[in-house]
């Protein structure tokens, strides 16, 4: 699980290769879950919280972004 601090730390082409390789793994957990053969199920909610706090991020910064660009209208 990772950190918040280090999450804040990506820059955001890191956050999103992050957030997509969260994703592909949560889609492959899921698959071993529904076919039984997934023994750390806590591991789900791992991931599902590390693409919460990613997209968070990214969702700040976003608004950060449009709050700059506005002022300046």
């Amino acid at each position: 699980m990772a950190d918040l601090a280090e999450i804040r730390a990506l820059d955001a082409e890191a956050l999103e290769t992050r957030r997509r390789e969260a994703k592909e793994e949560l889609f492959r957990l899921r698959v071993q879950h529904a076919t039984l053969q997934l023994t750390a199920t806590s591991r789900l909610r791992e991931l599902r919280r590390d693409i919460a706090q990613i997209m968070t991020v990214q969702r700040e910064r976003e608004l950060v972004g449009s709050v700059a660009v506005g002022e300046d209208e």
